[in-house]
């Protein structure tokens, strides 16, 4: 078979987000509250970590994550409460060699003046928000998980079949378009045609559709089709994780197909394993119902249920018992009352 397309992606990495950016997107559902002059807001981040710098206000700076937002919660803040003045100026004056892209003071609690100070001269934003500081956590690392995350460009199209993403892929003309079509016409949703944006986030990976081309789809012969006016809201989806790859490929009778599902592959991409199923295409073969059929079975392998695995060990057990002379013990299971068995 021909090696996958999707051996050799170009794997990308985004270097900084500016905090003005961060601020402008995200700031409302955060409720950050600026306290820098709007010319601070020229920084960047660089890091996908929120770090609390209790430690470092407390003297330890060896493993001080300086170049990571630095949120000073309840905790840090009633610390440096306790402090006074002077104490809090020293604090502030060892940390201003470190240059953080900028401060939160979580819980509504006000910035004190000391490190407003600090900010001020060096130029750091620094926020405060009503948020708590668990709260404010996981909401800024999610949003930096997903803008670092290492991301690719890839052809093919993305499925949503009963819940599971699946990816299609193949040689131009193979009729992955003409599939997705089909599965959006039997009330599957789709995420991008053609063009498929992906991203390396946790331990998934996640598929959306090309800013420009969204969800319209090339149809040769036809020319461009808008999925969401023609069938509706409910035909698509902006995102969806990937959880298996679909290759479709021309059927060759030179090409040994896999017939029982026992010997099933996976494809890494970006650095995840990802279950992958490669359908030859011929004339007259339904790629919808085989599509659907994909998506069903991996939901009842998701859910302890491996059909080939449980028919081999059924058919291993019957060849066991016919060495061993076992008479095969269906052939006693029929109802020898009923005279209408066989009707």
């Amino acid at each position: 078979m021909a090696e996958s397309r999707l051996k050799d992606i170009k794997v990308l990495h985004r270097e900084s987000l500016s905090v003005r950016e961060f601020f402008v997107h995200y700031g409302k559902e955060l409720a950050l509250e600026l306290h820098s002059p709007d010319g601070d807001l020229d920084c960047f981040i660089a890091e996908s970590g929120i770090h609390r710098p209790g430690l470092a206000m407390a003297g330890y700076t060896k493993v001080y994550s300086s170049k990571q937002i630095q949120v000073i919660g309840h905790t840090e803040w009633n610390y440096l409460e306790s402090l006074g003045p002077e104490a809090r100026s020293k604090i502030f004056e060892s940390l201003s060699v470190f240059r953080a892209p900028m401060w939160v003071v979580t819980h509504a609690q006000k910035p004190h003046r000391e490190l407003q100070d600090m900010c001020t001269k060096l130029h750091i934003p620094l926020f405060s928000t009503t948020q708590h500081t668990f709260e404010f956590v996981k909401f800024a690392q999610r949003i930096l998980e997903e803008y670092f995350a290492p991301h690719a460009i890839i052809h093919g199209s993305l499925v949503d079949v009963y819940g599971i993403g699946m990816l299609f892929i193949g040689d131009s003309n193979v009729g992955k378009s003409e599939c997705v079509l089909d599965l959006v016409e039997s009330g599957h949703r789709m995420i991008a045609d053609d063009v498929v944006h992906i991203s390396h986030v946790g331990n998934s990976i996640i598929g959306r559709p090309d800013p420009l081309i969204k969800h319209h789809m090339e149809i040769r012969g036809v020319g461009l089709i808008d999925i969401r006016s023609m069938f509706g809201i409910h035909a698509i989806r902006k995102v969806k994780k990937i959880e298996t790859i679909v290759e479709l490929q021309p059927w060759r009778s030179d090409v040994s197909y896999d017939r029982t599902g026992l010997n099933s592959t996976e494809e890494m991409l970006m650095g995840v394993q990802i279950p992958k199923i490669v359908i030859p295409v011929a004339p007259g073969k339904n790629l919808t119902v085989i599509s659907e059929v994909i998506a069903m079975n991996t939901l009842m392998k998701m859910n302890g249920q491996n059909v080939a695995q449980n028919f081999n060990e059924e058919l291993m057990k019957k060849i066991k018992a016919k060495a061993k002379g076992e008479l095969d013990q269906e052939l006693f299971h029929f109802d020898y009352k009923n005279w209408s068995y066989y009707e």
